[in-house]
């Protein structure tokens, strides 16, 4: 029941290598079909959906070992959106792909949380892309929560000094009207603790 409200997708999940990216995708309507595991017309919709979704209809058939880096991270996206849960945790989904899956998935999880009012918990390290695809931004530093709101009130560059240990400049995309950040050089922890001691 849990499973039908929240699906999970692990940094590094795994899977035997013998399974197709259909069979891997499959799993995830688990939680739809209990234990015997009968796949009706509602489940295979599903399943043809999250593989239309994540650009994976054409390697359906292939097993996870045949499978790049990039394509792999993609069919295990494919399976949590197949259960489609209401609420979505991902934890760094953009691991291994390249610019172009990165910004179609974002935009996937963008059209998710939109479109179908799927609520997405998302790890990223990627502060301009969580500056772009988010309405809200948890920043954590050793398992601590330091700043929680909106973008344009998280992201300042006193921030980043603390927490990332750079110093960077905040500015407005041109193109999408968002913050973003550019670093200039990153901040030893011995110049950090030096400026703490003259405040």
């Amino acid at each position: 029941s849990v499973a039908r409200e929240l699906a999970v997708l692990p940094q590094a999940p795994t899977a035997p290598d013998i399974l197709t990216v259909y069979e891997l995708v499959e799993q995830g309507r688990f939680p739809h079909t209990g234990g015997l595991r009968r796949l009706g017309q509602v489940d295979h919709e599903a399943i043809r959906r999250a593989l239309l979704d994540t650009t994976m209809t054409d390697l359906a058939r292939r097993t996870i070992s045949e499978l790049s880096g990039g394509e792999r991270q993609r069919a295990w996206i494919a399976m949590a959106l197949a259960q489609e849960a209401p609420l979505l945790l991902l934890d760094e989904p953009t691991t291994f792909l390249d610019l172009q899956h990165q910004l179609e998935l974002l935009e996937l999880v963008l059209h998710l949380n939109q479109t179908r009012r799927t609520t997405v918990v998302l790890v990223l390290h990627d502060l301009n892309h969580a500056c772009r695809y988010a309405s809200r931004l948890v920043v954590m530093r050793h398992g601590t929560v330091v700043a929680d709101g909106a973008p344009t009130e998280v992201l300042t560059p006193a921030l980043l000094r603390e927490v990332f240990r750079v110093e960077a400049t905040v500015m407005t995309d041109p193109a999408t009207g968002t913050l973003m950040c550019v670093a200039h050089r990153a901040i030893p922890d011995s110049a950090l603790a030096e400026n703490y001691q003259c405040e």
